[in-house]
Order: C-alpha cells, then sequence, then structure tokens
C-alpha cells in the first residue's frame, strides 16, 4: 500500500468536504435561528370553555419512574373533567403492578384514567399509542414519555393555540432533571439544547418543516388520522408521523419557552441505544419519505432543508471513513503551506469551528448568564460525538440495508440526585462487540498522536486528540457496565429486561 499516494489525499480532502458541508448546514441553522428567534407564535384566540385532552403515557419496563410520571400528571393545572389518561403499558415486569395501583390512585382522586396492558408489542410505541388512540375522547393528545415530569401549567401555556383549525401539534422544549449529574449527562443536555433550541426554533419559524420529539408533544387527533395515523414501519414513528402530516398541509408549533423537564441517560449504554435508534430511524424516514418531499409542491428551500435534516447521519459514515484516511493522509506528500492553507482552513472552520459556534449559540440562548461555563465541555462534546461514530454508523448501514430491529428503548432510573443507586437495578444493557471495536480504535489513533508529536507534527497531534479521547470514553465507560461489581446480588428478584429490549 503505498501511502504516499496523492489519491490518499483526495480522497481525504473529499470526505472534509463532505463534513464541511454538514457543518455549513449548522451555520445556516444559527442564521435562521439569530433572525426568526424573536418571532413567538401566539395563540389565534383562547377557548372559552377548556377542551378536552387525552393524556396518553405510553410505558415499557420503567418501574423507577412510573410513579413519578402519574404523579406529575395528576397535578396538571387543568380541570379533572376535562382530562382523560391512559396508561398505555407493554411491561413485562413489576412494572405491571405499579402501573395498576397507579391508575387506581388516580381513578379514586377523580380522574378518568385507564390501564391499557398489550401483551403483544406489535409496532412497539407507535402500535401502543395507536391502541390508545382508537379509545381517545378527547380530540388533543397529550404524549408523554415515562421519563418526563410536565411542569403543572404546560397544558395552559400550549393549548389554545389549537383554536386556529390549522395547527396539528404543538411540541414543547424539553429541559433536563438530571443534567449535572455527571459529564455525560451534561454533553447531552448541550447535544439536546442544540437541537431543541436552535434547529426546532429555526425551521419552525423560518417555514421549514420540523418535527415532534415522540414525547411532551400535544397532537390534534384528527391531525393524526389525516395523515394516515401511527406506523411502524421505522423507529422513529414520531418524525415519520411528522412530515407525512406536513406534507398534507398541517401546521406545527415549537414553543422554546414552553419547557418540559426529562432524565436523562446517566450510563454510555443507555446514551448509545437511543442514538442507535434515533439515527437508524431516521435514515428508514429518509428512504420512506424524502422522495414524496421531492414530489410535492412545497417551497424548494423547504425540500433543501429537509433533505439536510434527514440525511444529516450520513456524516457518521464520512467520519468512519475519515478515521480510515487520516493516517495515510499523516504520510501524503508535502504539497506545500499555501496550498495546505487554502484547503485545510476553510473545511476545518465548516467541519470543526461551526460545531463550537452551534452548541454555544444555544448555551447563550439558554443560560445567557451562565453559558460561558459549558466552554471546557465543548472539547468533550467533540470527543463523544467522534467516539459515538462506531454505533452511529452501524445504525445508518443497518438502515440501508434494511436490517430490521426492535424498538431499543432507553432504561430510566429515577434519578435526580447523585447519591442515586441505579447501577444495581436490574435493567441491564446487552452486551455486544462495539466497545471492543472502539477500543482498538482508540488504540490506533493513540499511536497516530504519539507518531505525530514525535515527528516534530505537534499541530496535528493537538488536533487529533478527540480522536482518540472519544474512542476510549465510549469504550471503557461501557466495558466499565460490563464489570461484576455493577451487578446487584439480589437482581435475581426482579425480573430483568429481555435482551431483545436494551441494548
Amino acid at each position: 500500500m503505498d501511502l504516499s499516494s496523492p489519491l490518499w489525499y483526495v480522497a481525504y480532502v473529499t470526505v472534509l468536504i463532505g463534513l464541511a458541508g454538514y457543518g455549513s448546514h449548522r451555520l445556516t441553522i444559527i442564521y435562521l435561528y439569530l433572525k426568526h428567534s424573536r418571532n413567538k407564535p401566539e395563540p389565534l384566540k383562547e377557548f372559552k370553555e377548556l377542551p378536552l385532552v387525552t393524556i396518553q403515557l405510553p410505558v415499557f419496563n420503567e418501574m423507577h419512574v412510573v410513579d413519578r410520571l402519574l404523579d406529575s400528571v395528576a397535578a396538571l393545572d387543568y380541570p379533572k373533567d376535562k382530562l382523560q389518561i391512559q396508561l398505555l403499558d407493554d411491561s413485562t415486569d413489576d412494572t405491571v403492578s405499579i402501573c395498576r395501583e397507579g391508575i387506581a390512585r388516580l381513578v379514586a382522586d377523580g380522574f378518568d384514567a385507564e390501564h391499557i396492558h398489550r401483551t403483544d408489542r406489535t409496532g412497539y410505541k407507535a402500535g401502543a399509542l395507536e391502541n390508545g388512540t382508537h379509545f381517545a375522547k378527547g380530540e388533543y393528545l397529550f404524549i408523554l414519555d415515562a421519563d418526563f415530569v410536565p411542569n403543572p401549567d404546560v397544558l395552559q401555556k400550549t393549548i389554545h393555540y389549537f383554536s386556529d383549525d390549522k395547527i396539528g401539534m404543538i411540541q414543547t422544549r424539553w429541559g433536563h432533571l438530571n443534567r449535572t449529574f455527571n459529564v455525560l449527562t451534561r454533553i447531552q443536555a448541550m447535544f439536546l439544547d442544540g437541537h431543541l433550541e436552535l434547529e426546532q426554533t429555526a425551521r419552525n419559524r423560518s417555514g421549514r418543516f420540523f418535527t415532534f420529539n415522540g414525547t411532551a408533544g400535544i397532537w390534534r387527533k384528527s391531525c393524526i388520522a389525516d395523515a394516515g395515523g401511527w406506523e411502524h414501519d421505522t423507529l422513529t414513528e414520531d418524525m415519520d408521523l411528522s412530515y407525512r402530516a406536513q406534507l398534507k398541509g398541517w401546521r406545527f408549533i415549537f414553543l422554546n419557552d414552553v419547557e418540559t423537564p426529562a432524565e436523562l441517560p446517566v450510563d454510555m449504554d443507555g446514551f448509545k441505544s437511543q442514538q442507535h435508534r434515533w439515527t437508524k430511524g431516521s435514515i428508514q424516514v429518509c428512504k420512506k419519505v424524502l422522495p414524496a418531499i421531492w414530489k410535492s409542491k412545497v417551497p424548494l428551500f423547504v425540500k433543501m432543508e429537509a433533505t439536510a435534516h434527514l440525511t444529516s447521519n450520513f456524516a457518521y459514515l464520512l467520519l468512519i471513513c475519515l478515521c480510515f484516511l487520516i493516517y495515510p493522509n499523516q504520510h501524503a506528500p508535502d504539497f506545500g503551506k499555501l496550498t495546505a492553507y487554502i484547503v485545510n482552513v476553510p473545511i476545518f472552520f465548516f467541519a470543526s469551528v461551526s460545531v463550537i459556534l452551534f452548541y454555544l449559540t444555544s448555551q447563550k440562548a439558554l443560560r445567557p448568564d451562565t453559558w460561558w461555563k459549558e466552554i471546557p465541555y465543548l472539547p468533550l462534546l467533540l470527543a463523544l460525538g467522534i467516539g459515538m461514530s462506531i454505533t452511529n454508523a452501524k445504525a445508518v448501514i443497518e438502515a440501508l440495508c434494511n436490517h430490521q430491529t426492535a424498538f431499543i428503548r432507553t432504561p430510566k432510573y429515577g434519578i435526580e440526585q447523585k447519591n442515586s443507586d441505579w447501577k444495581k437495578s436490574s435493567y441491564k444493557a446487552m452486551k455486544s462487540l462495539t466497545p471492543f471495536v472502539e477500543f482498538l480504535f482508540g488504540c490506533f489513533f493513540l499511536f497516530v498522536v504519539i507518531e505525530a508529536i514525535l515527528d516534530a507534527r505537534y499541530a496535528s497531534g493537538i488536533l487529533l486528540l478527540p480522536f482518540p479521547a472519544g474512542f476510549f470514553y465510549t469504550s471503557i465507560s461501557s466495558l466499565a457496565r460490563m464489570m461484576p461489581s455493577f451487578a446487584r446480588p439480589e437482581a435475581s428478584k426482579t425480573p430483568a429486561t429481555s435482551s431483545q429490549d436494551i441494548q
């Protein structure tokens, strides 16, 4: 293999240009956000009489958080006679009895509440929602995942937007109950803040498509029916339904000033499980709806934004390609300093600096007085994004190859305090070879960094540090969870979730 061949350099630059293209899209989002963020939507009018709302709570093996969820729903500032509560339970463990007891308490308190337990998980979450919608009395469906804790005034702040008959869905912004629990939760919060505060606001207020986030939002039941209902041929049924509904002409509203707090995954395996599902599902939706988007009569700028959104996870394939091209590039012939600056500086700006600007902008918007405290976490954010490339590239390839997998739910432990004993939970992650592959990548890039430093290529060594750091972080964090010290001696007393449901 001739590492001095210019073909390696050409391939390297080509991949970087692709990554820079997605980076430039982030800059576009920042521009749209700054331009439109102050254009806050207002309800057309207020309902003279509050409408009936059905609250749908899809759960699966959530024994640690169900009671917290039901307590928060019971505390909503909304008339009891205008609420219907559906606990859509697909559980196979002790969660079933906890749900049954929790619903009994709500009924005793005067709520119209029902425990709908399925023993057949056909369609997973989408199937549970579809089943529940058949029995929903309300025209408006407020969907909450098990790890969410809605603020009491959330319905009062959102329901009046439906006074406009063209509004099909209202999405609130996720908050984070355990944002400062550990380093991983802080970085996840930054990732989500960038998506929810910047992307959702920019897309919605600039007239582009944006999507329901699967929870903490309210749907008009007739909008769901008009769009074809919940379908379960993808792992992101929320994104799928959102695009189908907007292609039908329904309008959505994102309220970035209405926060609905939730629990972030505190361990690497839970985070990987979540990211794998989201990444794979988005590519499945891309294959399913992108042709219809381009055949539709929506404006070109809407089609282009939807394309950038739906294809964004292909960047993980480019990142994996980059991993294999970095070392040959280190040994490529020197084409001169001027050429290097002309080629590398713009690419580095669009591929890397754009990411930093993106997340700093979101933090400054949400935490104007303390945003600077997040700066030390930015290198870790970049490293984690690199470390996740193997898991997410695998998800992209599975989607492209039509490889079907179960809906992998993210374990929730009811964590809000740092002294939680979540490691003793019977919910365990399924073992896989991915952490070992990540560890090998980490070793390889550590070698590349050391070689660069020994060759006095200090700038390259510093710029490459996020690669070994990211791969070692994701691999060692997962491998640590496999150690016997994490197991609970009495775990056998509580049925653990099967390996097909937890990754």
